[in-house]
């Protein structure tokens, strides 16, 4: 069963809430997030286009299309879900290869989406981005079958550096599906543990701050992994069997923000065993209250 829709306990009138999903290309969340009237704007990953008749804008990245030699037909978007917001796409994106000066060059089409967003609980607006850092396989022949997403997370990495022109006073949110762990290589690899930690390190160098979802922001794994270090306050966003509660062991979704903001903000996994939902992925909850 899931807990629809959120009902916040404090900051019901001031806050601006994002909810940021890997929707896993499947039709019911966007009807259950045209069906959350708390919800003001939602980051979505894998997401296809929506079905007909439904009460959300679909205001940035609606390519439905992730560029590469695989056909995957998905994207990351911003979705305006309320009228108490303002949603822009700004700046235009556009690929590398044909963007102009004004326009927000990407490395690759359907890993990000980025719009402004303003209304009446904000100070000034801010900028969201969805990002989705899409699995890659080496070519080589000899590869053992293994995959990598930290290549596609510094290429958002790089991109997302277009729209920091200055060290101080950026207002800018990023959320999504890194597919990367923090802290830790998988099965306790220390060579897997640096590279996901270039990732963590270069976005703070940029600007943006880790700030969750962490402990007790969110449940704790319900059988932890061995690989999971001592004190580690991860929260498990992706279940291997959506339906199994034990399966959720890692936590691939994170959040960023602008030190500027990021004490306004409170972040955290919607990952109870009433609050998951319809795909592999959790909800992540992103409430801003500036006042």
């Amino acid at each position: 069963m899931c807990t629809w829709p959120i009902r916040p306990d404090t900051g019901a009138d001031t806050a601006m809430r994002l909810i940021s999903w890997n929707i896993a290309r499947q039709e019911e969340p966007w009807h259950l997030l045209a069906a959350d009237e708390d919800i003001d704007v939602a980051l979505v990953q894998e997401a296809t286009a929506p079905p007909d008749g439904l009460d959300l804008e679909v205001a940035a990245g609606n390519e439905w299309r992730l560029a590469g030699w695989q056909d995957r037909q998905f994207s990351a978007a911003v979705v305006r879900c309320s009228s108490r917001v303002q949603v822009t796409a700004d700046p235009t994106l556009r690929p590398l290869e044909v963007a102009s000066e004004s326009e927000l060059a990407v490395s690759r089409s359907g890993t990000m989406a980025v719009a402004e967003v303003d209304g009446d609980t904000l100070s000034a607006p801010i900028t969201v981005v969805s990002a989705y850092a899409a699995w890659e396989r080496p070519r080589s022949a000899n590869d053992g079958g293994w995959i990598y997403a930290d290549a596609s997370a510094h290429r958002i990495i790089s991109d997302l550096s277009a729209l920091i022109g200055r060290q101080e006073g950026h207002r800018i949110v990023v959320s999504g599906d890194w597919n990367i762990l923090h802290g830790y290589g998988e099965h306790g690899s220390t060579y897997w543990g640096r590279r996901y930690q270039t990732v963590f390190d270069r976005m703070e160098s940029i600007g943006l701050r880790f700030i969750g979802p962490q402990q007790p922001n969110g449940h704790a794994a319900e059988d932890p992994a061995e690989e999971l270090p001592a004190g580690s306050l991860d929260v498990p966003t992706y279940r291997t069997r959506r339906d199994d509660p034990s399966s959720g062991q890692r936590q691939l979704d994170f959040v960023f923000a602008s030190e500027s903001i990021a004490g306004s903000l409170t972040v955290r996994a919607l990952n109870g065993e009433d609050e998951w939902g319809p795909s592999d992925h959790c909800r992540v909850l992103v409430e801003m209250n500036e006042s």
